[in-house]
């Protein structure tokens, strides 16, 4: 039985029973898509157990990686949506093996206006969401993609919290909108200083 009260512990008694009672526990293996952009929302996620990745689609299918939601968040964008339901402007896919709460936007909906302690957990969700999003723009506009390149990895680092991280350069590429080559190149550089080891199948953090 997963505790709500441990990972959500300003909503109040009263709305954890709901949750408990209209909410749908869900899991997820590690790159299942739980949300595609142009999707119709319908229910609100948040994260109990593993890592989320977001990301923004651009109109010729690539992605650009923005932010985690890690345990005790909750997808921002499905939770200000109304019973119109809204499509999806991003991509969330399980990075991990991810257990989330599913509630209907009705209910959600209905919640903002109910409980006190919810509202504040939506508003506190979309200003961390916004200084993440924020800082990704700080790092865009004005670093280089070297540098950009060590935010992207300590990002995962502490999301994850394994300085062992199971990425591709190809997939790095894509999160950062660059090209296979150019992180290749990176990569090596990061390698020669120590920074990084560089693994068949991943990469390990030494020192960043």
């Amino acid at each position: 039985m997963i505790d709500l009260r441990h990972y959500f512990p300003v909503l109040e008694s009263e709305l954890i029973e709901e949750l408990k009672a209209k909410g749908q526990v869900m899991t997820f293996e590690p790159d299942t898509v739980l949300l595609q952009a142009g999707q119709n929302i319908r229910h609100t996620m948040l994260v109990v157990e593993g890592v989320i990745k977001m990301y923004r689609v651009a109109d010729d299918g690539g992605e650009f990686f923005m932010y985690h939601l890690r345990p005790g968040d909750a997808c921002a964008l499905s939770m200000i949506c109304d019973r119109t339901f809204r499509s999806s402007t991003v991509t969330a896919k399980a990075a991990t093996k991810v257990t989330m709460v599913a509630v209907p936007i009705d209910v959600t909906e209905a919640w903002m206006r109910q409980y006190r302690t919810w509202y504040h957990f939506v508003v506190d969700t979309y200003r961390s969401r916004f200084e993440e999003l924020m800082n990704t723009i700080d790092h865009i506009a004005f670093q280089n993609m070297d540098e950009r390149l060590e935010f992207y990895l300590r990002r995962h680092r502490d999301s994850l919290n394994s300085n062992i991280l199971q990425l591709t350069n190809t997939q790095i590429a894509q999160d950062l909108n660059s090209s296979r080559e150019v992180i290749s190149r990176l990569m090596k550089k990061l390698s020669e200083r120590g920074t990084v080891r560089l693994l068949k199948n991943g990469i390990e953090i030494l020192k960043l």
